[in-house]
């Protein structure tokens, strides 16, 4: 009798020790396998167009993370966006979720939006909206002006953190474009651009009336100069703009648009390299929100961003409030 009930115990401590280990399983984010580094193909089941899910491979259930739909410019794509903003280094610190989505135009358009409203869904579906603990929009370019333009549609206007626009337009008051700011003109029998990486929008729409956080990112040889005020600082009553310690990078970043470099310019975007970026934020903003520029000296519109003022970008990112999506879940 003795032995079949310490058999017995040890059988229910066991069995109870298993599905404990079971419990904290990482999670397989829409059946897409996690690796440390390749892109992970995923098809967004009702419109059966793939997009590159990236996310940390220990990630639990019910872990809170910060949620990141990163789009490419005009004439790129998702590959090429996943390495010229490579949040995807940073996923394991500081808990990223990163879809990278596609344009089969290679530009977008109103046509994709329900594409991409409906990754958004999935992927909090899955990761269940009271642990995401923000929603940021990123995109270089003309990802970054298709960013603006659905920023505070009915859809993600409810949903949106943050905007982190790379190249792709500043709010609260844009700078001068620079002169000869443009994809360059090939010089007589050059191949066309093979990698185009994206060109930048022809007007901008309206500046968003909606209430969320604002990163801009610019490359120095793009503008004439950074504006010293920002009138979503204003509205936020932030602080005036203060200036952090430059972010050194020794190592260049991964991408760049190898198919305008015949000749290149400095404007467009020559090849990767080391470089120093200046962060400018503007303190204490009303309901933790962040305002914050970002100038990468010496770069023009298409150097990948290299690691350090990636990390830095990501750190500004996840030190803004957030939580729409937490509370629509409640």
């Amino acid at each position: 009798m003795t032995t079949r009930l310490v058999f017995g115990a040890a059988t229910l401590m066991i069995a109870g020790a298993a599905a404990t280990a079971s419990a904290q399983a990482p999670l397989r984010l829409m059946n897409s396998p996690c690796t440390a580094d390749a892109a992970n193909p995923t098809t967004e089941a009702r419109t059966g167009r793939t997009f590159l899910l990236d996310y940390p491979c220990d990630l639990k259930a019910g872990e809170p993370v910060t949620f990141i739909l990163n789009l490419h410019g005009g004439g790129s794509s998702g590959t090429w966006q996943r390495r010229y903003f490579p949040a995807i280094d940073q996923k394991n610190r500081y808990r990223l979720v990163i879809a990278s989505p596609y344009s089969p135009t290679r530009s977008w358009s109103a046509a994709d939006d329900e594409y991409l409203q409906n990754i958004v869904t999935a992927i909090v579906d899955q990761i269940g909206g009271k642990n995401v603990r923000a929603f940021w929009l990123a995109g270089h370019s003309q990802g970054g002006a298709t960013s603006r333009r659905i920023v505070c549609s009915a859809f993600f206007g409810p949903r949106v953190d943050g905007f982190l626009s790379l190249s792709g337009g500043r709010l609260g008051g844009a700078p001068e474009r620079a002169p000869g700011a443009g994809r360059p003109t090939p010089r007589a029998g050059a191949n066309p651009p093979a990698t185009p990486s994206g060109a930048a929008a022809a007007a901008p729409a309206p500046e968003p009336t909606c209430d969320f956080s604002h990163i801009y990112e610019t490359g120095q040889h793009e503008i004439v100069a950074l504006p010293m005020q920002s009138s979503l600082a204003t509205k936020y009553q932030c602080r005036p703009r203060e200036r952090r310690p430059d972010v050194i990078d020794t190592h260049a970043g991964q991408v760049h648009d190898g198919g305008s470099q015949n000749p290149g310019t400095k404007q467009w975007g020559l090849l990767p390299r080391p470089g120093t970026a200046e962060v400018f934020v503007y303190p204490g903003c009303q309901g933790g929100r962040v305002i914050a520029d970002v100038r990468r000296l010496d770069k023009g519109h298409t150097e990948g961003l290299e690691p350090q003022v990636t990390e830095e970008l990501v750190k500004l990112m996840v030190s803004a409030s957030g939580g729409k999506i937490q509370r629509a879940s409640r």
